[in-house]
């Protein structure tokens, strides 16, 4: 009964894909909360996103471009099929990195278990009648590593290996094979279909990636910017606007992750940093209430970390020691008595009994193109035990290949549709309630298809009847025997 009740918090997203050129479908994805409903701690927050951060930054200098892998505090992970006859598979969706892999069958060091509730699979390629290998001299494999690699013969395997700032590690080989997933047919209606695509075979893990994981899952779902992403061949092959987006509910959890030309609600939108691995945009200015800070020009721009990454894997927002302690105090100033306390020796708490949003300001980034983005008190500010902690952290305290970066996560994203269009070079974004609708738009025929915020259980629904079935049942046993 424990396992069914825990398998009710999986929240899940519905992902639509709009198909254009060849085909006028909308695919779908399942996307669920992996800890939706658990109480995080403020350490297992920070440690997830110095984990986080440490692979967007190691990922940079990796031969598949800017990567990172699953972390252990993933947020948000989909069901998908792969192979004839199909398979499931439950993989995270990241937007910080490029490829799509999943553990294989003779991976020793794989998870083989998973205390999400959910059940593992290894994929086989003999399993599957429209598996094949990828072949070292193809052009897919080309692609990744820039050029022909050095050694390579007829049918042999294209090797893939990524290396982590936390330690971990993957390596395996590329396999093509059928995808499947939900396509849109009317309105908040699905029907099955697929997609060929290449994926890494995970043969090897290490670190956090291998059997000792205890939240683990089969891999995960790139949606970075290279070619070797998800999102880039799908649109490669005609199937799907290289863009998608994302509303992530941050008051009932859940909400929408989608594929496609989103054509309702409208965003503002900002251009992408060109020549950058990862979504950054350039920053202007902050304002805490109607007060801008007074800030350098270029602190938003520091080395190699150009511009403001944003990342929704990331749970917090991470600020230029320069931005975080202007805005600190100026959040602190508007209530002269409150008695202020430092939690793990980085996170700045107070006990406050009235309206956050009331006695607190809101701060709004400002970005090219005369694009804002607000935030408001009761998303910057979380609940811990009996007190009120900031969620802004002070980035100048990071590691050296950290520091002083910008980087916005969920604190920021959350309650707003987000659009990464990769085809324009621009994100965009607008406030919106996330468990409601959006619209898409298919290409070539006009069609415009309503999707919305879907709250579907994972196992739940079904295990959940059969152990009320069986407790029933358990119940009338009871009975009987005491009858006789």
């Amino acid at each position: 009964m424990g396992l069914c009740l825990r398998n009710c918090l999986c929240i899940v997203l519905i992902a639509t894909a709009a198909v254009g050129g060849v085909s006028s479908n909308h695919g779908v994805f399942s996307v669920k909360y992996r800890y939706a409903g658990r109480e995080r701690s403020l350490s297992l927050l920070k440690e997830h996103d110095a984990r986080r951060q440490q692979r967007i930054l190691a990922g940079v200098d990796l031969p598949l471009g800017g990567s990172s892998r699953p972390d252990g505090v993933g947020l948000y992970y989909a069901k998908i099929g792969i192979g004839t006859p199909p398979k499931d598979y439950y993989v995270q969706v990241d937007t910080g990195s490029d490829i799509m892999w999943v553990n294989c069958i003779q991976c020793k060091e794989c998870p083989r278990r998973s205390s999400l509730g959910i059940e593992l699979t290894l994929y086989d390629i003999k399993d599957s009648s429209t598996g094949k290998f990828v072949t070292c001299d193809q052009e897919f494999c080309h692609g990744v590593y820039g050029g022909p690699l050095t050694d390579c013969t007829a049918n042999t395997s294209c090797p893939y290996l990524e290396i982590y700032g936390d330690g971990s590690s993957t390596t395996g080989y590329f396999v093509q094979d059928v995808v499947q997933y939900d396509k849109v047919s009317g309105d908040l209606q699905t029907t099955s279909t697929n997609g060929s695509l290449i994926f890494g075979c995970g043969a090897r893990q290490s670190g956090n990636l291998d059997s000792t994981n205890e939240e683990a899952l089969d891999g995960i779902i790139g949606f970075g910017k290279s070619n070797s992403s998800m999102i880039s061949q799908l649109a490669s092959s005609g199937g799907v606007r290289k863009m998608f987006a994302h509303c992530l509910d941050g008051v009932n959890g859940g909400g929408i992750f989608a594929i496609g030309h989103v054509v309702q609600p409208e965003v503002n939108k900002t251009p992408l940093v060109p020549n950058q691995p990862h979504y950054s945009i350039n920053m202007t200015a902050v304002q805490v209430g109607l007060d801008f800070l007074n800030l350098p020009t270029d602190v938003f721009g520091v080395g190699d970390n150009k511009g403001t990454i944003i990342d929704s894997g990331t749970t917090l927002a991470y600020l230029p020691e320069m931005v975080y302690e202007p805005l600190v105090s100026k959040i602190i100033s508007q209530q002269p008595d409150l008695k202020v306390h430092t939690v793990h020796d980085e996170y700045t708490c107070f006990q406050y009994s009235e309206s956050v949003d009331e006695g607190f300001p809101n701060v709004t980034f400002h970005f090219e193109n005369s694009v804002s983005l607000k935030v408001y008190p009761h998303e910057y500010l979380f609940p811990f035990e009996d007190l009120w902690c900031i969620g802004w952290q002070n980035s100048g305290m990071q590691s050296r290949d950290r520091k002083n970066m910008t980087l916005l996560g969920d604190l920021v994203l959350s309650n707003k549709l987000v659009l990464y269009d990769l085809e324009n070079q621009f994100i965009g974004w607008t406030e919106y309630n996330c468990s409601s609708s959006i619209k898409v738009q298919d290409e070539r025929t006009g069609t415009v298809h309503l999707v919305g915020s879907h709250y579907l259980s994972s196992d739940c629904s079904l295990n959940t009847q059969w152990c009320i079935i069986l407790l029933l049942l358990s119940l009338l046993l009871h009975l009987l025997i005491h009858q006789s």
